[in-house]
């Protein structure tokens, strides 16, 4: 029927890669080019345009920390933090390099700190990746059930006593993704303390009440000064 053709010709967009613009309050917006060729890592998530769009309220002073975002994807969210004076590293398998190296090309004139893109596989050695940074920047990384070990593992190996996380993710209902939810804040639970950062202080514009920021940091450890 005549509904068929707009997703169809959605899908054939996608595969050439389309450009989704990320307004910024200061200065032109971020250009993020998108693969929907490539599984989950390659659209800009409604998560991380809310995490983008927090990081420039200021909330987090960002000007020359060392920030890491992890399962990167389109890089949207490290970009914006090199826009606000970070000097970042976005992290995502090899297959995303390509697109992470075209979108830090693409809006390299906007950025005031620095940005580089790097492989980093979860749960396997960071070394080139210490000493920890400042922040650590994570939007939608929890949808696989086996990707939590990994991912915990690549946290508690990254995090220093000082270390900010902040991870948004969207409340998701469906199928499993309440049990693998809950069972990851569970397993972070046992090495850091998790504090939500209320919506009210979430960008004005791009805040939704299914999608929540959480501020974590490591345990402080008896006997630790």
């Amino acid at each position: 029927g005549e509904d068929e053709e707009g997703p169809r010709r959605l899908r054939a967009a996608a595969m050439a890669g389309f450009v989704r613009e990320l307004e910024r309050r200061a200065g032109p917006a971020l250009r993020l080019e998108q693969r929907a060729a490539g599984g989950v890592g390659c659209v800009v998530w409604d998560a991380a345009l809310v995490l983008a769009k927090f990081l420039e309220t200021g909330a987090c002073p960002l000007a020359r920390r060392h920030v890491l975002e992890l399962g990167a994807g389109t890089g949207a969210v490290g970009i914006m933090a090199a826009t606000l004076g970070a000097n970042v590293t976005v992290t995502d398998l090899e297959e995303l390099q390509e697109l992470l190296m075209v979108n830090i090309e693409n809006n390299k004139h906007l950025v005031t700190g620095s940005v580089r893109a790097k492989v980093l596989k979860w749960g396997e050695d960071v070394t080139e990746f210490q000493p920890p940074p400042d922040y650590i920047l994570m939007a939608d990384c929890i949808y696989y059930e086996e990707s939590l070990e990994p991912l915990l593992k690549t946290l508690k190996d990254l995090t220093g006593p000082d270390t900010c996380v902040l991870c948004c993710y969207e409340q998701r209902t469906m199928g499993k993704n309440p049990e693998i939810e809950r069972k990851y804040f569970e397993l972070l639970q046992r090495d850091f303390e998790l504090e939500t950062i209320p919506l009210d202080r979430h960008d004005e514009e791009y805040r939704s009440e299914d999608i929540h920021i959480l501020n974590i940091h490591r345990k402080r450890t008896v006997g630790a000064q």
